[in-house]
């Protein structure tokens, strides 16, 4: 049996400290970027001068873009705390590969978006923000079963405890 304390601790402190890892407040600034962005799409659609809005889908885009890369350099820092073989870090490799499909089709996106703008987003682009939003959403759901269920980059009990202590 793999030691369950390795994926507590992080392999260096950029990762941020023991109990407190930075990855998690990282992936706050692409979710919320992408899920603007496709309230901008789908707004664009019900007001007269779109191009606003399709402007700022694109800046939110491209900021989602770049915070999903900052997020992903810690998250490939606790990635390596995880025993391979482990069934957390099945679910990490997963997680990490959702994760770098959703950044690059957000990557093809803003590329398919550049350009001038008329008219409202199309529906292929509002369709691949929604599907990769989908993806997303999954991928959150496995980065929670990671620290809720195996516990990875979380304290352990014994630290947990003195948070309950009088």
């Amino acid at each position: 049996m793999t030691d369950p304390q390795r994926a507590k601790r992080p392999v260096t402190a950029l990762a941020g400290p023991y109990g407190h890892p930075l990855h998690p407040i990282l992936v706050t600034v692409p979710i919320g970027s992408w899920v603007a962005s496709l309230v901008f799409d789908l707004a664009s659609h019900v007001v007269d001068e779109p191009a606003f809005l399709v402007r700022a889908s694109l800046w939110l885009i491209a900021l989602g873009v770049i915070g999903a890369l900052a997020a992903a350099v810690f998250g490939f820092l606790d990635y390596w705390a995880i025993p391979p073989g482990t069934a957390a870090f099945r679910t990490a490799r997963v997680h990490l590969v959702l994760n770098l499909a959703v950044t690059a089709a957000y990557g093809a996106s803003w590329a398919w978006r550049a350009g001038p703008v008329s008219a409202p987003v199309g529906a292929g682009q509002i369709v691949l923000s929604a599907v990769s939003l989908a993806a997303l959403a999954v991928s959150g759901f496995l980065g929670g079963r990671l620290a809720y269920r195996y516990g990875v980059r979380v304290a352990d009990e014994t630290t947990q405890a003195e948070g309950f202590r009088s």
